[in-house]
């Protein structure tokens, strides 16, 4: 089965409260991945990403010191599986020459795999599925200091997305692409394929 590699390219919130969606691109497509994390998963990947120094260590921090001492090494992150709207992850280690698994949260997963600087891969069935395609190949991805409760969407968030035709759907993802509203976008996504299957 082909492989796909990903970069992360960063963290928006959520549409709901203490959500954030983490946002994974193809590294040789124009593909994004959106997964749903909690806030305190969002940190940990934020927190790394921007080069933060805690005043202790986080747990995923004190798991890279204990992988260190006991020369463990994560070699790469795979998604692996996507059932019923939630993704599965598994760690690759690596330690004295002999390799092991370990199933892992993916949000986990990416919290470490940016730590480790190790390659996060998925499948092809798992874009085709859950990938959304984006025109513009390097977006300016939102971070976590750039949400402005303030602004109105661009695209109606209240309308119930349940009762759209597949058309209104691709319309509205579309319009939520432009204003690179990614938690939207993959909830009107699930919504599509939803009605794809019936």
């Amino acid at each position: 089965m082909s492989r796909i590699k990903l970069n992360v390219l960063g963290l928006s919130p959520g549409t709901s409260s203490g959500s954030y969606t983490l946002i994974l691109g193809e590294s040789n497509g124009t593909r994004r991945l959106p997964i749903v994390i909690g806030s305190s998963e969002a940190q940990a990947i934020a927190i790394e990403i921007e080069k933060i120094v805690p005043f202790r260590p986080m747990t995923h921090d004190l798991f890279l010191s204990f992988c260190k001492q006991f020369e463990i090494q994560i070699i790469e992150i795979i998604i692996y599986n996507l059932h019923e709207g939630v993704f599965h992850a598994k760690l690759i280690c690596e330690q004295h020459g002999e390799m092991r698994e370990l199933d892992a949260r993916t949000s986990d997963s990416i919290a470490l795999a940016v730590r480790f600087k190790c390659p996060i891969y998925t499948y092809e069935d798992i874009m085709e599925q859950a990938g959304i395609e984006v025109n513009d190949e390097s977006p300016n991805m939102p971070d976590l200091e750039d949400n402005d409760d303030d602004d109105e969407p661009i695209v109606d968030v209240k309308k119930n997305i349940t009762s759209m035709s597949i058309e209104e759907l691709n319309k509205q993802l579309e319009d939520a692409l432009k204003v690179e509203d990614y938690a939207l976008a993959a909830r009107i996504r699930d919504e599509i394929n939803n009605k794809k299957k019936t």
